[in-house]
């Protein structure tokens, strides 16, 4: 990459791929070079956000055999992301896939196989990581601030069917899932990496309120410390916005998160639970993340193994429902 310039092109240029090109534009080492859409319109907004003509395809395939990229950033359908990625991979891109990272515990083995094997930077896109009060969170629980977790309990509602009927995320074929997969997927992501738990097994019911893909989930999980917990997704909350709480519960103290960012703690040494008023410093995005990544300055904070992790969880949810018992959740050794 001469002159420490990273050359981007986009595979998928819908709203969330133009939030990349808003970021992406923001760093002085960046390059965006082209996009890639079966979609004319959406090509189209893309340049617009841009400010500037870059060579459009229809095909991400052709984009990337016309050369000239570094790194390329997908924001599609989720179940072509396992497909995108590997062939970006597989030609020698580094990759910045939004979530799910795969729709399947064994194409996400297959990626972070893939990954370690060429070295390329992959990063997937959950911005939480990203956020200081979750980094904060994260940091007391890793402190031992509140002794090895023992309990948790996860809630989030959203008006999500209402809002996508008539699109691509309630159809299966392109969704892998219903707001397990999509919002929820975000819930499983930070509730595993903040607290560094294994979901070891799941039980599960769901309804799907009348689509074919999950809608409301009511999730009870055991993981590999033993700890439990249960995971509530509501997707036809009859209200605007998301709505979403996380507590946490430890051998020696409690930590609340709550709707509106406020977070308390509790610990055996002071009972009185007390409010969190300093995260401490951002450190950016997640679009910047890949960048100085690529350029040996950071490590990848989203790596494929989280992607793994979480529809490992995801996947053992379907069948627990679908079984109608609980399921242990699926793993493979050399892809842990």
């Amino acid at each position: 990459m001469a002159g420490q310039r990273v050359r981007v092109g986009f595979i998928g240029t819908g709203g969330n791929a133009r939030g990349h090109i808003a970021q992406m534009s923001q760093l002085p080492e960046v390059e965006i070079v082209a996009f890639a859409d079966p979609s004319a319109r959406s090509l189209e907004l893309a340049v617009e956000r841009l400010g500037r003509p870059v060579p459009t395809f229809a095909d991400h395939r052709e984009m990337i055999a016309r050369g000239g990229l570094d790194a390329v950033v997908i924001s599609t359908p989720h179940t072509l992301h396992y497909e995108q990625t590997l062939f970006a991979l597989e030609h020698g891109l580094h990759v910045e896939v939004e979530k799910p990272m795969a729709c399947t515990s064994a194409h996400a083995r297959h990626l972070v196989a893939k990954q370690r094997e060429t070295g390329l930077v992959l990063a997937v896109g959950y911005q939480r990581h990203f956020q200081p009060r979750f980094r904060c969170v994260r940091d007391q629980i890793a402190s031992g601030r509140i002794g090895a977790v023992t309990f948790l309990q996860c809630f989030q509602s959203q008006n999500w069917l209402r809002g996508h009927v008539g699109q691509w995320r309630l159809d299966p074929a392109l969704s892998g899932g219903g707001q397990l997969n999509d919002s929820g997927s975000h819930l499983i992501d930070i509730v595993l990496w903040i607290t560094g738990l294994e979901a070891a097994e799941a039980s599960a019911y769901i309804d799907r309120r009348g689509a074919d893909v999950d809608i409301n989930s009511a999730v009870s999980l055991r993981f590999t410390n033993g700890a439990v917990g249960n995971v509530s997704i509501v997707g036809d909350q009859v209200a605007k916005g998301m709505w979403e709480d996380v507590t946490i519960a430890g051998e020696r103290g409690i930590i609340w998160m709550r709707q509106g960012g406020a977070v308390h703690i509790a610990t055996e040494d002071d009972l009185e639970p007390r409010e969190v008023t300093d995260f401490g410093p951002s450190i950016g995005g997640k679009d910047k993340n890949l960048i100085d990544a690529i350029l040996g300055r950071a490590e990848v904070q989203v790596p494929p193994s989280c992607g793994l992790r979480v529809i490992e969880a995801t996947e053992a949810i379907w069948r627990s429902a679908e079984m109608g018992r609980p399921v242990a959740v699926e793993k493979a050794a050399a892809a842990s």
